[in-house]
Formats: C-alpha cells, sequence, structure tokens
C-alpha cells in the first residue's frame, strides 16, 4: 500500500503548502471534551442533521429557533413523550420542516437516547468509549440504535460534534478506489473492513487522527 507520506506531499502541493493544508483539518475533540458535551446538545446536533439531510443546511439553521422551541429545548425525556396529538400539531406548524417521517424519527430518537444513556451513563460516554480503530462499528451502531443515521448521516453527525473518525465523501472514495483498497461506492462488508484496516495502517504511520487522514485524501484526489 502506497506511503500516506506520499499523499501527504501531493495534498501539501494541491492545498498550496503544508501550513495551507493544515489549516484544512477538521477540528476534532479530545475524548474528555466529548465526555462533558450536554445531552440535549447531542441530541439537538442528531435532529438537525436528520431535518438537514438533503436539504439547504442554511435554511434548516435559520428555523432551529423554533425548533428547539417546538422540541422543548431537545431533552430527550420530554420528547420521548410526545402523544400522536403533540406529532400532529407539530404537522402543523409552518415554522418548522413539517416532514413526518423525520418528526417521528426525533421520537423515536429520544427514546433510544434514553436507553443508551442508561447503559453508558451518557451519550458522550459512548462515544469517547468507542475505539476509534472501529469507525465502521460506530456507523452500524447509531444506524441500529436510531432512526435516520444511516447512510452518511451518522458520520456526519460524528464530524459535527467532533468525534474523531474518517468519512467516506465522494472524494474520499474515489481516492480509495484509485488506490484499490476498494471498490464501487464502498458499501459491501469486506470493502468496508479493507478500508477501515487501511485508515488504522495510515494512522499508525502517521500518528494523525482520522479526520485529518481522509481529508487529506480527499484533497490528495482533488
Amino acid at each position: 500500500m502506497i506511503s500516506f507520506t506520499e499523499i501527504q506531499k501531493k495534498a501539501e502541493a494541491n492545498s498550496g503548502g503544508k501550513k495551507e493544508l493544515a489549516e484544512r483539518m477538521p477540528e476534532i475533540l479530545p475524548n474528555d471534551k466529548l465526555r462533558q458535551i450536554a445531552t440535549t446538545d447531542y441530541f439537538s446536533t442528531m435532529t438537525f442533521r436528520v431535518f438537514s439531510a438533503g436539504l439547504n443546511q442554511k435554511m434548516v439553521r435559520n428555523k432551529w429557533p423554533a425548533f428547539e422551541e417546538m422540541f422543548l429545548g431537545f431533552e430527550p425525556n420530554k420528547v420521548a413523550f410526545f402523544s400522536e396529538d403533540d406529532i400532529e400539531r407539530l404537522m402543523t406548524d409552518t415554522r418548522i420542516i413539517r416532514h413526518l417521517g423525520k418528526i417521528r424519527a426525533t421520537h423515536h430518537n429520544a427514546q433510544a437516547m434514553i436507553a443508551l444513556e442508561k447503559e453508558y451513563g451518557s451519550f458522550g460516554n459512548y462515544l469517547a468509549d468507542w475505539q476509534e480503530t472501529d469507525a465502521i462499528g460506530l456507523w452500524e451502531d447509531l444506524k441500529k440504535r436510531f432512526t435516520q443515521l444511516g447512510g452518511n448521516s451518522g458520520p456526519y453527525f460524528l464530524r459535527m460534534m467532533g468525534k474523531d473518525s474518517f468519512m467516506l465523501t465522494p472524494d474520499v472514495i474515489r481516492a480509495l478506489n484509485k488506490l484499490k483498497i476498494a471498490a464501487g461506492k464502498i458499501t459491501a462488508k469486506r470493502d468496508r473492513a479493507n478500508v477501515q484496516a487501511a485508515f488504522n495502517e495510515w494512522h499508525k504511520e502517521t500518528g494523525l487522527n482520522y479526520a485529518s487522514l481522509s481529508r487529506t485524501l480527499a484533497i490528495w484526489i482533488g
């Protein structure tokens, strides 16, 4: 497999230099900071990702104060007890995005958040305890526990919260295809295992976090 040092050098050239490449790296939080983030912040960001999928994020963000009000400050213990009447009321409020599937997903995700916190103590503990060497496993677990966090939604949510993880963006997929690490859209279980193994090796080689590795790959292929 190609040394990541070679990939870095090309990415630096594409960025205009070593400093310029470094400035384009994502912000990642240490695990002790992840543990300190409030549940309401995690739940709010998760819901933002669910509602913004496929939509203009600026438009969704402009509506977010109304979301905060209608979803009771994103307190899972409150949202989990929404009734059908509450859901119907949300569907008539023009200040938010009236998407029944996403509203029901938020109701379900509040219940899932409560169950997860009983298991781990907090959502922050859950993320912090999950090893970066198994990002694929974390994506699958999020998809299993929560609604509408499949595809890229789970990985994007993790990036928004600062959890270290690579991402399979179109550019990263093209890079991995070019390096012959995986084929096509990288949906097969074997291909995903090969991708995780490659990132683990690159992490050992460079000491870079996984988010920086995937961003560098995207710039390298660009």
